[in-house]
């Protein structure tokens, strides 16, 4: 079943929460991770393993350097979905 971006968008920002404690409502599609966020390196991977057992995904550890935004990630991961 494929998500849709707003669930994905839900689903992110729950992973988000999980791993760095910050409030669901700091977690917006023009957020960036580092900057934003403040979401290091080593978070930035949980969330992303998590991520991709969640939505059934792949995201390549090239891939990841790409995702600077919130919005990155999830328009990633709607479009990358078996």
């Amino acid at each position: 079943m494929a998500f849709t971006n707003d669930e994905v968008l839900e689903g992110l920002t729950e992973l988000i929460i999980d791993e760095t404690g910050i409030d669901g409502s700091e977690v917006a599609l023009e957020k960036s991770f580092t900057d934003d966020l403040d979401i290091d390196s080593i978070s930035m991977m949980t969330i992303v393993v998590n991520a991709e057992e969640k939505f059934g995904v792949k995201i390549p550890d090239d891939e990841v350097k790409n995702l600077k935004t919130v919005a990155d990630a999830v328009n990633y991961i709607a479009s990358n979905q078996e």
